[in-house]
């Protein structure tokens, strides 16, 4: 791949320059000058800019040129082949992530700029730097290196995409009051948006989108500085599934909120945590009592503003009742 050499000669012959005076302008040696032209040494910085000031080149355009062929150079000499650094782009996904329009490629025929568009993507230096960082901020329970990709890519995409205007400072002393909102708003018919803002309110992000094709997650939570953060993917289709969700990872901004500073910790089974939020959704106590009066279940569930897909939910995951009984879908909510 061409870098700038090949544009300073076209800028020389048109302007009837010789490599030779212009190398003198620059106050290098004739030899360096024509390894810039044949592209066969990096411009340094200091050259550029003198090059810049010399043609009225912006200088952004020097540098761009310049490294497209560093990159391209770099990616040759470690993939060897045109077909291998295709097959790199490809296991980042970068087909599905440009229709989901995640990613924006602003050229498709050059490997380079889709290269390029996609450090940019994931706010890295390379790809080598971007899979060290994932090893070192991502907890994966279970290693499952596509998987583990698809998950990685969908949180920066939600990193790229939430917006910490208007949100008020976290306060851990009013985790309770986070939760007694919600009590109050999962009784309604469901309502993403205030839901959203019921968290923002207490100084919590969250922020729904659907996973890459074949992504084994259902959502994961950080801490960004001081703001916890939770990402939710739409596997769920219904309202109980959505709210287990939920209070899984607010269960771990509450239990775990210092160690998600420095790490994200991804699993597909947390029997401790899902025990806490089982227990937020259908208190234990509440629970038993319904089962000693079965009779009296939907007036109990009602009165202690637990949602009849809570529980009917609950009695079909125990085998009470069964997911085909009319008990249990006349009473779920499902989610459009």
């Amino acid at each position: 791949m061409s870098g700038f050499g090949s544009m300073l000669r076209d800028y020389l012959e048109y302007n009837k320059i010789s490599q030779t005076d212009f190398a003198d302008r620059l106050g290098i040696s004739q030899k360096h000058m024509n390894e810039i032209i044949n592209d066969k040494t990096s411009i340094s910085l200091e050259l550029m800019m003198a090059i810049s000031l010399l043609t009225d080149i912006d200088v952004n355009l020097i540098y761009y040129v310049e490294n497209k062929k560093n990159v391209y150079n770099k990616l040759i000499n470690k993939y060897k082949t045109d077909k291998e650094i295709n097959k790199l782009l490809n296991s980042y996904y970068i087909n599905e992530m440009e229709k989901r329009g995640w990613i924006k490629l602003k050229d498709k025929s050059s490997l380079v700029q889709k290269y390029l568009d996609l450090v940019d993507f994931l706010k890295v230096k390379d790809l080598d730097t971007f899979n060290s960082y994932v090893n070192k901020r991502f907890l994966f329970k279970k290693k499952d290196e596509s998987n583990d990709i698809k998950i990685s890519l969908w949180i920066n995409h939600c990193d790229n995409m939430i917006n910490k205007e208007d949100i008020n400072t976290y306060d851990s002393n009013k985790f309770d009051l986070i939760l007694t909102e919600l009590r109050n708003e999962r009784i309604k018919k469901y309502n993403e948006k205030k839901i959203i803002e019921i968290l923002r309110k207490y100084g919590i992000i969250l922020y729904i989108e659907d996973a890459l094709k074949g992504s084994k997650i259902r959502g994961c939570c950080k801490v960004m500085v001081d703001t916890p953060v939770i990402y939710l993917t739409r596997y769920y289709k219904e309202k109980s599934s959505f709210y287990f969700t939920l209070y899984h990872e607010l269960m771990h901004i509450k239990k775990d909120f210092n160690m998600l500073k420095n790490k994200i910790y991804i699993s597909e089974d947390e029997e401790s945590i899902d025990k806490l939020a089982l227990e937020e959704m259908l208190p234990g106590s509440v629970y038993k009592s319904i089962l000693d009066n079965y009779s009296n279940r939907d007036k109990i569930a009602k009165e202690n503003k637990i949602p009849l897909c809570f529980l009917y939910t609950r009695l079909a995951k125990e085998g009470i009742i069964k997911y085909n009984s009319n008990e249990y879908i006349s009473n779920i909510e499902k989610i459009d």
